[in-house]
């Protein structure tokens, strides 16, 4: 894991975020990428230095940001961009070839009913960037024992598993499968090809409604310091990321959580 980008909200929370992600570089290696997108919607005739000055504002807040935590031995690029956030994301991780995004749950909602609010939503549902959702106010530790919690071991894509494989290693950590049977379950989903079976320690099969329910049922016995899930188009996200937020109701995690591209 070579780069990992940083989009920044306005949250009181930013500066632990950013500081989780730099020691989290740190510990790869990692160059970090900090970003903050912006949108500008003006009518004819306003002024045309409307946008030089919201990216002129961006910066400086990125950077005194950026002043405010340890950056250790990590190299920082900070960068302002205009477009649309999710077009602009994937342009911005292809340029700099990015292997993951740090995400913030709430980048910019205050409510504290909502788990991941509209920006961060889009970041996960509508991309397919692999990416880590960060706790707020989250501090870093090494990671020792990752669930990965899914309903299909089916595996098409190449080098999807690479962000899990990179924190295995890295850190020596343990993963531990989880493989949930839910109504939509197919003969040969818990078929497990030695690309995954290879960084698995121990297998658990459980019955659910969904893949979120096992996690539940089966968090406290595994006491995982990170969850693995995968993005699907029916997946563990798919109803609840609908309109781009979630519910703490409906899904809440007091751990990292890492979500990879699709499998298939």
């Amino acid at each position: 894991m070579k780069n990992i980008l940083v989009p920044i909200g306005s949250t009181e929370h930013a500066q632990s975020h950013l500081q989780y992600a730099v020691d989290f570089a740190q510990a790869f290696g990692a160059k970090l990428f900090v970003v903050q997108i912006y949108n500008v919607y003006t009518k004819a005739g306003t002024m045309m230095n409307v946008e030089k000055i919201i990216e002129k504002e961006s910066l400086e807040y990125l950077k005194e940001l950026v002043s405010k935590v340890d950056t250790k031995t990590v190299d920082v690029t900070i960068k302002s961009i205009k477009g649309n956030l999710v077009d602009t994301l994937e342009l911005a991780c292809k340029a700099a070839d990015i292997d993951l995004i740090l995400v913030e749950p709430r980048t910019t909602s205050i409510k504290e009913s909502v788990y991941l609010g509209k920006t961060s939503g889009k970041i996960i549902k509508q991309t397919d960037i692999p990416a880590l959702i960060v706790p707020e106010g989250y501090t870093f530790k090494p990671v020792t024992n990752i669930l990965m919690a899914i309903k299909s071991a089916v595996i098409k894509k190449k080098n999807v598993l690479n962000p899990l494989q990179a924190v295995k290693s890295t850190f020596n950590a343990t993963v531990n499968l989880l493989l949930v049977k839910t109504p939509y379950h197919k003969d040969g989903d818990f078929d497990l090809k030695e690309e995954l079976g290879a960084i698995i320690s121990n297998t658990t099969t459980t019955e659910n409604a969904t893949t979120f329910q096992g996690v539940l049922e089966h968090f406290q016995s595994h006491n995982p310091d990170m969850l693995c899930v995968v993005r699907r188009k029916r997946g563990f996200f798919a109803k609840k990321w609908e309109k781009n937020t979630i519910l703490k109701k409906d899904f809440h995690s007091s751990i990292p959580v890492l979500v990879l591209s699709g499998l298939k």
